[in-house]
């Protein structure tokens, strides 16, 4: 995603979003009556991003299934048009809900949280794993090692989101201002691997923002082992293709077990599955924290 609103691109490819309320409500006899009135300031709809995204596309389903969301409706335009409205609640407190997903820099720029989603129509939380061609532990043992070892937790990554987007999403640059504050944990990666002269490794990753960030430390980090990284944007299905193929030598980009489930599947055995590199991933509807509401089913169907 070299811009957020790509990522969750339909994945969501994508790897789609959440959605977000914000109110207050009351305990006792007196929840249903602040609950409904949220629902009423929200005029029973959704913020979303873009027409034909996946994440949008899942939000439509969820309001047809949950009876609390009867009679909603999802106001679709980007993904920065809605990040530009949940800031604009946020700052006068006001509610709101929005798509929303994991890892994304909104959650470590506003105290926001997920709705309980107990029909799973968002499905549950997904892992990005990296994969390698078969053949590379043999061939390139260092790199094998390195990549092998590479994860972050979630709220890390999302911090490192917040900051490129504060740096126009330059991943390059994020990627090399992570590697240079964080040299404790590149050495725990690099820890008794011997440096190369000059051997090409080439890793594909979708253009999401999350795995352009994660992607461009690794390459910084072979980079200093002494190899000649070539990075490659691609769709999913091109990217399972060529790590099956050998075409590429690695990825930290996939999706599982749903969002690249199918492709996983389809070429299950011509690759090694390294595990995650970040847990967690996830899409749903969101509220920011000073909302007293934890679900879905705490809305009212509209009138």
């Amino acid at each position: 995603m070299f811009n957020f609103t790509w990522k969750r691109l339909g994945v969501i490819a994508g790897l789609t979003l959440s959605l977000v309320v914000a109110g207050c409500g009351q305990e006792g006899n007196g929840e249903t009556e602040a609950t409904a009135s949220v629902s009423e300031q929200l005029e029973y709809k959704i913020t979303g991003i873009e027409p034909g995204a996946g994440q949008t596309e899942t939000n439509e389903q969820a309001i047809a299934e949950y009876e609390s969301l009867a009679g909603w409706e999802q106001e679709t335009s980007s993904a920065a048009a809605m990040l530009t409205s949940l800031g604009d609640a946020i700052e006068k407190e006001e509610p709101i809900i929005v798509a929303a997903w994991s890892p994304h820099y909104m959650f470590a720029k506003y105290d926001i949280k997920y709705l309980e989603d107990p029909e799973l129509v968002f499905g549950e939380e997904e892992h990005i794993t990296t994969i390698v061609r078969n053949g590379l532990k043999e061939d390139m043992p260092n790199a094998y090692t390195i990549l092998d070892r590479l994860y972050w937790e979630l709220p890390v990554l999302e911090e490192a989101l917040l900051t490129a987007q504060e740096m126009d999403f330059d991943f390059e640059k994020v990627a090399k201002q992570w590697v240079d504050e964080n040299g404790e944990k590149v050495a725990e990666w690099t820890e008794g691997v011997e440096s190369v002269n000059g051997t090409s490794i080439d890793l594909v990753l979708t253009p999401w923002d999350a795995e352009s960030f994660s992607t461009n430390v690794a390459k910084i980090v072979l980079e200093q082992q002494g190899f000649d990284v070539s990075l490659t944007p691609v769709d999913p299905s091109v990217m399972f293709e060529a790590i099956a193929s050998g075409d590429s030598d690695a990825t930290l980009s996939p999706w599982m077990p749903a969002t690249h489930g199918a492709f996983y599947e389809e070429y299950e055995g011509q690759f090694e599955d390294l595990g995650p590199n970040v847990e967690g991933a996830r899409i749903g509807l969101a509220v920011p924290s000073y909302m007293d509401i934890d679900s879905i089913e705490d809305l009212e169907p509209a009138e």
